[in-house]
């Protein structure tokens, strides 16, 4: 009878904690050898450290038999970009086998993202592999990003989640009918606290500070590096003006070093104790060791760990214009950004605040929401957006969901169907530039 090898594929110090948590918590079935497949994503990985060079490491790596290099294995080419064709994955498959002395073992699969490469990719070389899916981060409670392949969505047998949000379910992969799976809080906090003890020295960060959370929105090209800089900046005067004398800031570890120095230049000016982490540690290490008195961010998961695992208050900023700026409309971060604007309070907010939705009203949320993004994968989902858009018309609900999408779903919110060839008729427009023109004549 062959062995069976589970290959774990991950990107981030944070997924192998909660693969290593769910390993601890028997989420998966015994295996004769388990392979940790680390893959650097950066955009230029040569200039940044692989996950299993970062501070930290060293006690997940008992979790696994050995750990193999994605982009060693497929240099030159980008572990984002590279997928087999068709008639080649038979052969890449053979070569994988040889390469990672599998030989006839039969292969498990434990991916994150698998709707794109580096997991797609992996999931479609090992034809016939189960694959169990797990979440390294927020973008699990929205919908799957694209129309997976039946011969890979029906190969997954679980979703692996840490509930970040209580009471919210995940949507990723529903449309298979794939079951959710919560990994222990206890065990991934024994995890991170394994990681905290292990990351070496870090800069001295006092305690009870602010910490604020870089996530380098730039390199998404979701915000320009001089708006990203801008953003980092009210989030240390929003701090300063609830009294934080003691700044914190942990930049994204692939951030240019020069988003910290509009920080520098900033809390000079403010009078301001501000610290730099220059060093490519996990924001829970900084939990665990120095208890921030608040942790600031924009959309982070980090903010929903620091709150929901950690008890340390919380606040976001820029949110709004973050919703604005996502496109395409399905956009994976659409669902983590309006979680955090929906859930967690308004840093620079001066009281006023409408209350966080209940339970209920925020699966409903983030269903209606999900429908809109990816109709065609959710059509039996409607009713509920219908019925979420109909009972919440304010202000809140048009920053989530734009006018234009609804209109083309034909959702309540949009424009009337019998009225929406307006703004798109020559005639119409001319009739109201006209009575505009008409109406300033005679205030004149």
């Amino acid at each position: 009878m062959s062995r069976t090898t589970q290959i774990f594929c991950a990107s981030t110090l944070y997924g192998v904690a909660t693969l290593a948590a769910a390993i601890e918590s028997d989420c998966f079935a015994e295996a004769e050898r388990r392979i940790l497949l680390v893959c650097n994503n950066a955009a230029t990985p040569e200039t940044t450290p692989a996950l299993s060079e970062m501070p930290g490491f060293a006690p997940l790596r008992e979790h696994f038999d050995d750990v193999l290099s994605w982009n060693e294995t497929i240099r030159p080419f980008h572990p984002g970009a590279w997928t087999p064709r068709n008639d080649d994955i038979p052969l890449l498959e053979r070569h994988l086998r040889l390469l990672w002395g599998l030989g006839e073992d039969r292969v498990e699969l434990v991916l994150e993202s698998i709707q794109v490469p580096p997991a797609l990719t992996v999931a479609r070389l090992f034809t016939g592999a189960p694959v169990h899916v797990y979440a390294d981060g927020l973008m699990s409670y929205g919908p799957t990003r694209n129309k997976l392949d039946p011969l890979v969505g029906t190969r997954v047998r679980q979703v692996l989640h840490l509930d970040l949000v209580p009471g919210l379910t995940p949507m990723l992969l529903t449309e298979f009918g794939v079951p959710a799976r919560v990994v222990p809080t206890g065990a991934f906090l024994k995890a991170m606290d394994e990681v905290a003890d292990a990351s070496g020295e870090l800069p001295p960060i006092p305690r009870d500070a602010a910490l604020l959370l870089g996530q380098y929105l730039s390199a998404l090209g979701i915000l320009s590096p001089a708006e990203e800089e801008a953003l980092h900046v009210r989030m240390l005067r929003g701090a300063v003006e609830r009294g934080h004398r003691r700044v914190v800031f942990k930049p994204h570890p692939t951030a240019p070093v020069r988003f910290s120095r509009a920080l520098e230049q900033e809390a000079d000016r403010l009078g301001v104790d501000l610290t730099v982490v220059d060093v490519p540690v996990l924001a829970e290490v900084v939990f665990a060791r120095a208890r921030p008195a608040l942790v600031v961010g924009c959309f982070s998961t980090a903010l929903f760990t620091a709150s929901a695992f950690y008890d340390l208050p919380v606040a976001r900023v820029g949110t709004e214009r973050l919703l604005e700026r996502l496109t395409p409309y399905q956009n994976s971060n659409r669902v983590p950004a309006v979680l955090a604007d929906a859930l967690l309070p308004d840093l620079e907010a001066g009281g006023g605040e409408p209350a966080a939705p209940s339970v209920e009203e925020l699966n409903d949320l983030v269903t209606a929401l999900g429908f809109t993004m990816q109709p065609q994968i959710h059509p039996p989902l409607r009713p509920v957006a219908e019925r979420y858009l109909a009972a919440h018309p304010g202000p809140r609900t048009r920053r989530y969901f734009k006018r234009k999408r609804l209109t083309a779903l034909g959702l309540p919110g949009g424009i009337p169907r019998r009225l929406a060839f307006l703004p798109h008729n020559s005639t119409a427009r001319r009739v109201v530039r006209r009575a505009r023109a008409l109406k300033k004549a005679l205030r004149g």
